[in-house]
């Protein structure tokens, strides 16, 4: 396969604070896994585990060995700090507990 047959796709992970984009050229055929391994994005964060991360394309949950095609960008996803159903359910209690809301319904005091 010649240079001519690769296409262009970015790698892209953030932190909080920061975030890097590597874009990196594939040949046809390539997996999202494949694509993340080739940009060497671990080198500049090492606690990424290509093993069990979770990746996704312009914020679309995808597998690893989903094949790219020209133009996409491989999000590499962060594990959640929090459950979200759990904060929510922590702060309808408090709003219930604060008299924001009705302790039996859970519907807005006004």
């Amino acid at each position: 396969m010649s240079d001519q047959d690769k296409f262009a796709v970015e790698v892209i992970y953030a932190l909080p604070t920061q975030q890097k984009r590597i874009s990196v050229m594939v040949s046809p055929g390539t997996s999202c896994i494949e694509a993340v391994k080739q940009s060497e994005i671990c080198r500049f964060f090492p606690e990424i585990d290509l093993e069990k991360v979770k990746l996704g394309i312009f914020s679309r949950a995808v597998k690893h060995d989903e094949v790219l095609e020209p133009g996409q960008r491989v999000e590499i996803y962060r594990p959640l700090i929090a459950d979200p159903k759990d904060v929510r359910r922590q702060r309808a209690e408090k709003a219930k507990s604060e008299g924001r809301a009705n302790k039996t319904t859970g519907a807005k005091v006004r």
